[in-house]
């Protein structure tokens, strides 16, 4: 998917900002709105703001590099197992 980075003046947003913000949320575009040509806000859909706060947060992201480090190494198992996992009562399963 290609990233669509579009720069408007804050008037014209204002203006537009229903129609703007619908780009957001279907298209997942970004906007940049500029005030006298000058960068003063981004605005980007609500999931990508999510993953970006999530990545800024050091217990995330060292979470990340270990299911990385986990899955390289062999030791994580199919989503296939781990649904039929869930699906088992709990006095059944067995201990990790």
């Amino acid at each position: 998917m290609k990233t669509i980075v579009n720069r408007l003046p804050l008037t014209k947003a204002r203006v537009n900002l229903g129609q703007v913000v619908r780009r957001v949320h279907v298209n997942r575009e970004f906007f940049i709105l500029e005030k006298d040509g000058i960068p003063v806000v981004g605005l980007m859909h609500v999931d990508d703001l999510e993953d970006y706060l999530e990545m800024q947060n050091g217990l995330v992201k060292e979470q990340i590099q270990t299911s990385t480090a986990e899955y390289r190494r062999g030791a994580a198992r199919s989503a296939n197992e781990f649904l039929a996992e869930l699906k088992t009562p709990a006095s059944k399963r067995k201990k990790k």
